[in-house]
């Protein structure tokens, strides 16, 4: 039977039943199990809990071949731990594999710049042009103010920021990459301390915001990220190995109706 993948079925038609071995998977258990799996279109997440559902019944039915599974939920996670660790052959990396690693991707186990901020939030909805203007035009008046009275910050965050921290005069603490909207985190991270000069645009609406203190991220030498390092290499190893194990599953046990993707194993890793 050609496989065919769910989000490719055209104008809404029932899918192909999907099967492994000769168990059948129901698109009942498939929307059951769509909330764990967020997607950007329904179609996705269905596809993504049909992959997921086929994964665990691949490994389960692996396991029922070993005398590994039982028929409780939580004894048959077990079960398919135990099958991982038997089956599974990941080599510990090596030290020089370690160090190689550490040196190309020196971005991933780096310190990150930390930023101590304070803002005023005029809100604005992306799609209100009349408020986006408004609260622009808002901003500049304030940057204005505070350029000539910087010690008024608390006072107008009190007053105009639509944000909870104006009870706490504006500030946010101390902040590190990705603990804002990605557009406001980009643009702090190239900001230098002090007031700056214009609003800044968020989804949100419109920051007026000062930096009061900036500290520098700096690479980590590899002693002191060692233990971080092997963990990347190792969890990169398992990804493959269960990634070629599970095709060796589809293959020997027979799946219809669906397709593994290259991506197999990511439900596993999470």
């Amino acid at each position: 039977m050609q496989k065919i993948d769910i989000e490719q079925v055209p104008g809404g038609s029932t899918p192909p039943p999907i099967r492994v071995g000769e168990a059948a998977i129901d698109q009942a258990a498939i929307a059951q199990e769509m909330q764990y799996h967020p997607a950007d279109s329904a179609g996705d997440a269905q596809l993504k809990a049909a992959r997921a559902l086929v994964v665990c019944e691949l490994l389960r039915q692996r396991a029922g071949q070993l005398g590994l599974a039982v028929d409780e939920e939580a004894e048959i996670e077990a079960s398919i731990a135990a099958l991982l660790e038997r089956e599974l052959d990941v080599p510990e990396p090596a030290e020089a594999d370690c160090r190689r690693f550490h040196a190309a991707h020196p971005e991933r186990f780096s310190e990150p710049t930390r930023l101590r901020v304070r803002h005023v939030l005029l809100a604005a909805a992306p799609d209100d042009p009349k408020h986006r203007d408004g609260g622009y035009r808002l901003g500049e008046r304030l940057i204005g103010e505070l350029q000539e009275a910087p010690q008024r910050f608390t006072e107008l965050a009190q007053r105009h920021s639509a944000c909870p921290s104006r009870d706490d005069g504006g500030e946010l603490g101390w902040l590190v990459p990705g603990q804002t909207v990605p557009e406001l985190d980009r643009a702090l991270q190239h900001l230098p301390k002090g007031l700056h000069g214009r609003p800044l645009a968020s989804r949100y609406g419109w920051h007026v915001v000062s930096i009061d203190a900036r500290e520098e991220g700096r690479e980590l030498p590899f002693d002191e990220v060692a233990e971080r390092v092997r963990h990347s290499l190792r969890e990169q190893a398992t990804r493959r190995a269960l990634r070629h194990y599970l095709l060796a599953l589809e293959a020997a046990i027979g799946v219809e109706g669906i397709a593994l993707d290259d991506d197999a194993a990511g439900a596993l890793m999470q």
